[in-house]
């Protein structure tokens, strides 16, 4: 115990001997996620005990991105839904009448002031179910689109007030780092071997976020670059957008560049020697870390729209175009991570982030550090881990209320759209 006390500055406290468990809400963008966990005494102690979440894909693709408004709606209405599936699929779900008193009532009024929907959809579940015994919640405030943090953020506070319970805030960047340590195998090394782990290089990337960190140790980063314009995820989204392919654009574009040339050569439409594109590879060589990928996403519609109708709209130049665009935005990426962790000696890896995902990017991060000498340990989550989850804000949240760190009332809870990681 000591020896875990000594690695993590973890203080003991009243709470720290308790096997609690931790409710965690996530709504930094389009997904509406809740996960219910437990943990003990200390940080390899931790287990999900539900994961749930509702996604907005369908909703959104006729937009080719996320509608912010139109996403806080739907969060108002899936939040209860998603937490009575989420406490049932724990063990937690108990029916019971209850009354709400009066001093209450007037909280919950002030908390859900711009969310009359929600405010009625939370009354109406806490007037039919037992409290469940949650020792302790953890909530996104940032960063993220404003109006889907909060509606997270207040339905959390609710929660808070109702269960008596305290609230860590959790930065969404960190929390992306924090699920490669949902793996009980990840956090052993954490603890037991510490300096195999860190320093690492963190990469995260997703339709919002594009950033390398420098993770001297977990709760305390650097942020070494980040995109001066689009992330790469909102890239991939506006290239399948010209290319045609459905939202989100990652995944589509993946899927299609997978296709070998034997393949596309038989569809025939036309001569393959028509449809080759090769396209810059921007910022590849600066002296930063910054990234930028609106110049890539432009090079893309120019040479669409100066090809003939027929070549355009072909699966061969379609396919080539998916797999070059990938391609770009996959080495930028791997080269500047790579020369990052040459520079501050990493020990690891991290990805984080939708497009940590993508295939391509993994098995050229692979292939570039097989070639080096004691090259670092890559670290990338599982892919339903990868995309905006709770189960990752419920073990942040439990690091921090390990270290009697940044545990706070729900009064002191805000959203920040820009919260910076460091």
């Amino acid at each position: 115990m000591a020896f875990l006390l000594q690695r993590f500055g973890l203080k003991e406290s009243l709470g720290y001997y308790k096997i609690m468990k931790i409710l965690a809400v996530e709504t930094s963008c389009d997904d509406t996620c809740i996960a219910v966990a437990k943990g003990g005494r200390n940080f390899l102690n931790f287990e999900i005990l539900s994961s749930i979440v509702s996604s907005q894909v369908k909703i959104h693709r006729k937009f080719g991105g996320v509608y912010p408004s139109l996403a806080r709606r739907e969060h108002e209405k899936n939040l209860p839904l998603v937490l009575k599936e989420s406490l049932k699929k724990a063990d937690l779900l108990v029916r019971k009448k209850n009354t709400i008193e009066k001093k209450e009532l007037v909280l919950y009024e002030k908390i859900f002031a711009k969310e009359q929907n929600l405010l009625k959809r939370f009354l109406n579940f806490i007037g039919q179910y037992k409290k469940p015994k949650i020792h302790l919640l953890a909530v996104t405030v940032g960063p993220g689109l404003e109006p889907c943090l909060w509606s997270g953020v207040n339905f959390a506070k609710a929660l808070s007030l109702w269960l008596d319970a305290k609230i860590v805030p959790v930065n969404h960047i960190e929390a992306h780092i924090f699920s490669n340590f949902l793996s009980l195998e990840v956090r052993k090394l954490a603890v037991k071997q510490k300096d195999a782990l860190f320093p690492a290089i963190a990469l995260i990337v997703s339709g919002g976020h594009t950033q390398l960190i420098l993770v001297k140790e977990l709760g305390k980063y650097k942020i070494l670059g980040q995109t001066r314009d689009d992330a790469a995820g909102e890239a991939f989204d506006k290239i399948a957008r010209i290319l045609g392919l459905p939202y989100p654009g990652g995944p589509a574009i993946e899927k299609i560049s997978k296709y070998r040339n034997i393949e596309i050569s038989k569809c025939r439409n036309v001569e393959m020697s028509k449809c080759r594109v090769s396209l810059p590879r921007p910022m590849i060589f600066s002296k930063d870390y910054d990234f930028s990928f609106s110049g890539l996403k432009t090079a893309v519609l120019y040479n669409y729209q100066k090809r003939p109708k027929k070549i355009r709209e072909s699966k061969e130049y379609i396919t080539l175009m998916a797999r070059e665009a990938q391609e770009a935005i996959v080495e930028v990426l791997v080269k500047k991570t790579i020369r990052a962790a040459k520079e501050f000696k990493a020990k690891s890896i991290i990805l984080g982030g939708g497009v940590s995902a993508n295939e391509r990017l993994k098995s050229l991060f692979k292939e570039k550090i097989s070639k080096m000498v004691n090259g670092p340990l890559l670290l990338f989550p599982e892919k339903h881990l990868a995309t905006d989850n709770a189960q990752m804000v419920a073990l942040c949240g439990y690091f921090y209320w390990l270290k009697s760190d940044k545990i706070k009332n729900w009064k002191n809870i805000k959203a920040c759209a820009d919260l910076k990681i460091a």
